[in-house]
């Protein structure tokens, strides 16, 4: 920007739909923790209450951390690229390793109870989005934060990373809605459909999730709401192509 210009400012409707996000954000976590600890006895590392620790952290790294990471591009949308690429990462890679510590902690709970695992479809489609979520993240940093790639091999994965960066994000959430009912049913399969506190506020749950699910998608499949490329990333962009494969800037992107 020139000097003496006005800052840059979001798009209308933007901030409000990022704001409304993270409440839901906040509330999910807030019910989760509340359902565990009002109904389920709390969250404990080697004791009966190991298991607890798995709703709660595949709700705050696969859902609400992968939801806020997916929306850094649509925050920051002045700041340098580089930057924002790091952010984005960073929040990937911290809700791995909490998915990882919600994971060893179910393991460990069934091999302590003896419980056989992964016969569910929640463990299935849940350890599945987990594994895909890996390989997407290691990818990701391959191609665009970490050099090596060129220019072309960079257009040619972008979109599909984009596309498996939602696809997840769906997966995660539904991975979810699969574990609440599993453990409503297991819990309280005789007084479920009696409309008891814990099955209303574990539904809630649900709702909340897909809600905040609605809420992010709607940010990132707004076109106008899509981070803007800075003048100075145009430019380095097309340095970039023109040094590494020969094209001239005027170029096809």
């Amino acid at each position: 920007a020139m000097d003496g210009a006005p800052p840059p400012t979001s798009p209308t409707g933007l901030s409000a739909y990022v704001a409304v996000s993270q409440l839901l954000g906040l509330t999910l976590l807030a019910t989760t923790g509340a359902w565990l600890g009002r109904y389920r006895g709390g969250v404990a590392w080697h004791s009966p209450l190991q298991f607890n620790a798995h709703p709660l952290c595949m709700v705050l790294g696969m859902v609400f951390l992968q939801g806020d990471a997916l929306l850094v591009y649509r925050v920051f949308r002045h700041e340098p690229k580089r930057s924002t690429k790091a952010l984005h990462a960073l929040l990937h890679g911290l809700a791995l390793v909490i998915a990882l510590v919600g994971i060893i902690a179910v393991f460990e709970s069934h091999r302590t109870k003896g419980i056989p695992d992964m016969y569910s479809l929640h463990s299935w489609c849940g350890m599945a989005t987990f594994v895909l979520y890996l390989l997407q993240w290691f990818l990701g940093c391959g191609f665009f934060l970490f050099p090596g790639a060129s220019f072309s091999l960079r257009g040619w994965y972008k979109p599909h990373h984009i596309f498996f960066g939602i696809a997840l994000f769906i997966l995660s959430i539904t991975s979810c809605l699969l574990g609440i009912t599993e453990m409503l049913l297991f819990k309280i399969s005789d007084s479920y459909s009696h409309f008891v506190p814990e099955g209303i506020l574990a539904n809630t749950l649900g709702v909340l999730l897909v809600a905040f699910g609605l809420v992010v998608g709607y940010v990132l499949t707004r076109e106008e709401w899509k981070r803007p490329p800075l003048a100075e990333e145009l430019a380095l962009s097309m340095d970039f192509k023109t040094l590494t494969e020969g094209e001239s800037p005027g170029g096809g992107s």
